[in-house]
């Protein structure tokens, strides 16, 4: 009910209002059944715009720093994710990927819509970075449709570090025809398809987009880029 609430009376209408964000591609959005929306990850708003333009309900697996953080806003921010339906995964410790992969297996066999982002964490520069297998082995498993999906914009309007939003940016949500990975059948458990599958969804998503890609993995990236930019760090032969 709250998900409903906030979505059609609250924040949906506050958001057309302010961002006036424009819609590409809506028709590959099917009307019932499941599919996975795998979309690069630029802002916090990301979280809220995309849902709030779909007709139909879509689940986000969340990182479960959301779920659990320290004092009031902790608590308020736990108690919104919750109650809009959006599923907390714990990424650290071994399992942590299958345990995702689960998670979204389960809203998937109800016929529902799943959202993720493979790239597993926001963009911190921009640009696009290495998908995580975990979208493969969904589609694979549950032998679901993936839909690509592009945030252009939304870097610009919240980057990270950024408490809220600016205004009077407006941002592009677009997505891309559904991709078919039924050819690979029975071969959730097969790495070498796990990955060719990711970097043919990832390859979508950046057609959409428009971004640079970088092969990495956008941790190493920015753990690389702020190794380099410490005092005293310089180039080993």
């Amino acid at each position: 009910m709250f998900y409903h609430l906030l979505k059609y009376v609250l924040l949906g209408p506050l958001l057309r209002l302010l961002f006036r964000p424009r819609i590409e591609g809506v028709e590959h959005i099917p009307d019932e059944g499941a599919a996975i929306v795998a979309g690069n990850h630029l802002s916090f708003s990301d979280h809220f715009l995309m849902p709030a333009m779909l007709q139909r309900r879509i689940t986000f697996l969340a990182k479960a720093e959301y779920f659990n953080g320290p004092g009031i806003k902790g608590r308020l921010t736990a108690a919104f994710f919750h109650s809009i339906g959006q599923i907390p995964v714990d990424r650290s410790g071994k399992g942590a990927g299958r345990a995702a992969v689960d998670e979204g297996l389960g809203v998937l066999r109800k016929g529902e819509l799943l959202g993720i982002y493979p790239e597993g964490t926001r963009s911190h520069d921009g640009r696009l970075y290495k998908g995580r297998v975990g979208v493969a082995a969904m589609a694979l498993e549950a032998g679901v449709p993936v839909i690509p999906c592009a945030m252009v914009g939304t870097f610009e309007l919240q980057p990270p570090g950024r408490r809220l939003p600016r205004l009077g940016r407006r941002v592009t949500i677009r997505f891309g025809a559904p991709l078919d990975f039924s050819r690979h059948a029975g071969m959730h458990e097969e790495r070498a398809v796990l990955r060719a599958v990711t970097d043919e969804i990832m390859q979508s998503v950046l057609n959409l987009s428009g971004q640079e890609y970088v092969d990495l993995y956008a941790p190493d990236a920015k753990a690389a880029q702020q190794a380099a930019a410490r005092p005293g760090t310089r180039d080993q032969d």
